[in-house]
């Protein structure tokens, strides 16, 4: 690999508040880092933008830069006009766009065909370089897998996932390296089949530090007035969940809306909760090891992302908020690009690619859950285990 490894961007679109813009402009632009400005040490040499809609940043871009390659096709952005691979590391950003919806309301965001492409200049060209895709490898879990596969096949180093696992946490705590939980719960916002893979993301970066990741047998999605059912359930067992998760999450959470005027830091009761939320969604995910979790966007309570375990033997809770500054800065895309330099130095990614596969298998079953009328779902495919290292990745400092 060269000394200043040369970056190639793939991307969908490249608007205000787009991933592209929070990624790709921290290689362009650098960002405060440990308390200094820092610059990553690689250049961005070319970019593939599929859409450009009046008022998109990317020819502002160009035109600021004029080293950065305006790449009109995949293939180009990463062979530079040479007919041969002659980048050294791949930015695969398939998030925002006007980008079709099918029948169970999953955008087909174009991650699998973009990465299709660049495989293709990879096997022309008889090597591969590292691969980072943004978010979940593809709405369609077989191609996931394929990703996943062909990564593996043609031996280049493809890491995934969101910002979620990184950012930083308050308090600065992490599941204990090797510990086991009885049941966990985080409670997020926004929409099914985008942020539900955050909320997942935040459950499953905590819990396969127990002590090896077994993967997962079943889920169940549920929306609406059997939410409310299920939280008056008051236990799994019953049908719904631990409630004192529930309370430690909502008592984490720095977003947290009131059913009165004024202060907003009154503790919700369950009917200020039902009069917030409108459209309430959970997922009840069954892992083979027996651990239970319950995945919650209950948009109009909170705009933040909290996780709650409770602790075997002990039965202590766990709890503790994934921390999201404000979108103007989104500073929370630091670590993640930080994490997307090591894998482009190294050759090596710093996140488990497992991780971002079964967290993609998740909210392909959540989706497929609803659209089958909140059916219970067995998984057998997402029978994916893993190991991570003890040493906690979000950030500290």
């Amino acid at each position: 690999m060269n000394s200043s490894p040369r970056i190639a961007a793939v991307t969908t679109v490249y608007h205000k508040y787009s991933h592209t813009q929070h990624i790709v402009d921290r290689f362009l632009y650098g960002y405060g880092w440990n308390g200094t400005h820092h610059r990553p040490p690689m250049e961005l040499v070319s970019m593939y933008v599929d859409q450009r809609p009046t008022g998109e940043l990317s020819a502002s871009r160009f035109k600021e830069f004029p080293a950065l390659r305006m790449a009109h096709t995949i293939a180009d952005a990463l062979t530079l006009g040479t007919g041969s691979l002659a980048v050294d590391g791949v930015l695969l950003i398939g998030e925002h766009g006007n980008y079709p919806r099918n029948e169970k309301s999953q955008t087909q965001y174009p991650r699998y065909e973009f990465f299709k492409q660049i495989v293709d200049v990879f096997k022309k060209s008889g090597r591969g370089v590292p691969v980072f895709n943004d978010k979940h490898l593809s709405w369609n879990w077989d191609w996931a897998r394929e990703m996943v596969d062909t990564s593996s096949e043609l031996r280049f180093p493809l890491m995934a996932g969101s910002s979620l696992p990184v950012t930083r946490r308050l308090p600065q705590l992490d599941f204990p390296f090797g510990g086991q939980a009885s049941e966990v719960l985080s409670i997020g916002y926004g929409n099914v089949d985008s942020y539900d893979f955050h909320v997942l993301e935040t459950i499953q970066c905590m819990v396969e530090r127990r002590g090896g990741e077994t993967g997962v047998a079943a889920i169940q999605a549920i929306r609406g007035d059997d939410v409310w059912r299920r939280m008056q359930a008051g236990s799994w067992q019953a049908g719904g969940w631990d409630p004192r998760l529930f309370d430690a999450c909502v008592c984490r959470s720095i977003r947290l809306e009131s059913a009165r005027p004024g202060y907003s830091d009154v503790f919700p009761t369950p009917g200020d909760v039902r009069k917030l939320v409108k459209k309430p969604v959970a997922y009840r995910i069954e892992y083979t090891d027996g651990l239970k979790a319950t995945m919650l966007l209950l948009n109009g309570l909170v705009t933040d992302m909290t996780f709650a375990a409770r602790m075997k033997p002990s039965g202590d809770v766990l709890s503790c908020l994934m921390y999201l500054p404000h979108r103007e800065v989104c500073n929370f895309f630091s670590p993640l690009v930080n994490q997307i330099e090591t894998l482009f130095l190294t050759g090596k990614s710093p996140r488990p690619i497992e991780r971002t596969l079964l967290t993609t298998g998740l909210t392909a079953a959540g989706v497929e859950s609803l659209w089958k009328g909140q059916q219970r779902i067995a998984t057998p495919h997402l029978n994916i285990r893993y190991q991570v290292g003890h040493e906690s990745t979000f950030w500290r400092t």
